[in-house]
């Protein structure tokens, strides 16, 4: 009992330690930040800084008045938070009673990324959650949240002061925190953090050229026409009509409310997840999974292979595709069969079978062909993207698999 006090008298010092910096800090965030530019650090840091202001420039243009200057103070805002991969800030935000959110460190490529990494099938890996709560390291046992994502542990309180959880997620993170579906904490669930700075500022870069501002809901017209600019910018040529209608496709994926828009967040870890796909090879993205999800791929790969012989079905490689993202809790419950956690539903399970749709028995004419058999590496280095792009809360799928 003692130990436990003088740890709780400890957090204590801390925590009104942070509450003096925070303070520090916000006086400092209401100055001109004149520190940022004098700063050396990265040259690629110095573009992102360039590019923030290359934004309030081109907003600042023309007359001087008051909405526009207010109009290039909120265009600079926004590029700043996208560099920094921040959420939107609300102008009701009350600091008074909110902890400081974290700063965001963008990671950096090591030498040994495009190395293959060693993740074995047999070899099992434990998973143990952190104790205390990552906010304000305490620990009171059952009133933590754990992240599906990451051994992070949280308080619904310091969440909610920390301004990550709002009234209406409040109720979906303690109904799904501690269940099949599972929660991501705001590390995991934004994409964008994936990015390195370099490759921060190539985003920031093309959709600037494609006129596409920050914070903003797009149309269907909106992202056929950025998704025509930019296949004509990489390509220099037309999109194909094929390719325009699975632009389309990855629209309605994108706005599974039917809403006729997509939100900011979801366009952006769609375009994040595809810059990931274009720029790193599958080894540097392997590196990027968490022991949770290394064990999810396990379990669904041991599910698959029902002769245990160590391969799967090519069929069932692209059927495990569409399975990585989950369903909220409140579209599961009005299902009948249970969706497991670990992964895809095996072609022999009742779900499957009550589905009526199973691409194997539809096509028995490519049963001729001999099948490709697909082995445990394979099988991760073709699911790897959607794993990652299953992480965010959204129930948007933010890379939609191929048909």
């Amino acid at each position: 009992m003692g130990v436990l006090m003088s740890r709780r008298q400890t957090v204590e010092r801390v925590q009104k330690v942070s509450l003096a910096v925070s303070a520090f800090k916000d006086g400092l965030r209401e100055q001109p930040s004149t520190r940022r530019r004098g700063e050396a650090g990265t040259s690629r840091r110095g573009t992102l800084e360039q590019e923030v202001q290359e934004g309030e420039e081109e907003a600042s243009a023309g007359p001087s008045q008051p909405e526009e200057s207010s109009a290039s103070a909120s265009a600079k805002a926004a590029w700043e938070r996208l560099r920094d991969g921040r959420g939107v800030e609300p102008e009701e935000f009350d600091r008074a009673n909110r902890f400081t959110p974290p700063a965001f460190i963008r990671p950096k490529r090591e030498l040994h990324d495009d190395e293959p990494p060693d993740i074995s099938l047999e070899q099992r890996e434990q998973i143990v959650n952190d104790e205390m709560c990552e906010i304000c390291e305490v620990w009171t046992a059952e009133s933590l949240f754990p992240c599906r994502i990451c051994p992070r542990v949280y308080h619904d309180g310091c969440l909610r002061r920390m301004g990550y959880l709002q009234k209406d997620s409040t109720v979906e993170v303690t109904e799904t925190a501690h269940t099949e579906t599972g929660w991501s904490c705001y590390y995991c669930d934004n994409l964008n953090l994936l990015l390195t700075e370099e490759e921060m500022y190539s985003l920031m870069e093309t959709l600037k050229n494609c006129k596409i501002i920050p914070e903003t809901c797009l149309t269907l017209d909106d992202f056929l026409r950025y998704k025509h600019l930019l296949h004509k910018q990489q390509f220099e040529k037309p999109m194909a009509e094929a390719q325009e209608e699975q632009a389309a496709l990855q629209f309605n994926a994108l706005d599974p409310d039917k809403k006729g828009h997509i939100e900011w967040q979801d366009f952006l870890s769609h375009e994040s997840i595809q810059l990931l796909q274009k720029l790193r090879p599958q080894n540097a993205l392997l590196r990027l999974l968490t022991p949770k999800e290394r064990e999810r791929a396990r379990a669904a790969f041991l599910a698959l292979d029902q002769d245990n012989d160590g391969f799967i079905g090519e069929a069932e490689c692209r059927q495990a595709r569409h399975t990585w993202f989950r369903k909220h809790q409140k579209e599961m419950l009005s299902c009948n069969v249970s969706i497991s956690h670990v992964g895809p539903i095996s072609e022999g399970s009742p779900a499957s079978s009550r589905n009526g749709k199973s691409p194997e028995k539809i096509l028995p004419a490519t049963k001729q062909e001999e099948p490709r058999t697909v082995d445990w590496p394979g099988f991760l280095r073709e699911n790897v993207t959607y794993i990652l792009a299953a992480r965010p809360n959204s129930a948007a799928l933010h890379l939609q698999p191929p048909a």
